[in-house]
């Protein structure tokens, strides 16, 4: 065995630093364009000091990369198919939302009485 980390693992450590919703956030604002602190703060609504940390992990990891304009930073992601993944992302969640709405509405439409039916003996109120 080599001294390298193998592939899935990597892949892991990978996902791991996407695992935030201020990250994701970040980065789905990135994939449009360019964005100044101040304008992540905005669109965010997180206190500074968080929105420093998130941004400081997204930069470990290589996935945006800051540059000072005058008094600013201005970040940007270092490479699109971040953008790419993100929206294949969307595109995987839209589907199993949809799937889940199918069977939301097919339930739905069985009415209760499919419910209590489909529950078993051991779910239903005993009768005395």
């Amino acid at each position: 065995m080599t001294g390298s980390a193998p592939l899935y693992q990597l892949k892991a450590e990978f996902f791991k630093t996407l695992g935030h919703p201020v990250r994701i956030r970040v980065l789905e604002l990135l994939s449009l364009r360019e964005h100044a602190v101040a304008e992540l703060l905005a669109e965010i609504a997180v206190e500074p000091a968080h929105l420093s940390q998130q941004l400081a992990v997204l930069r470990r990891a290589n996935l945006v990369v800051a540059r000072r304009e005058g008094s600013s930073v201005r970040y940007s992601l270092t490479d699109p198919q971040v953008a790419e993944l993100l929206a294949v992302a969307r595109g995987i969640l839209s589907g199993v939302l949809a799937g889940q709405a199918e069977l939301l509405a097919g339930l739905r439409a069985a009415g209760p009485e499919a419910a209590v039916a489909t529950a078993g003996p051991e779910t239903t109120a005993p009768t005395t």
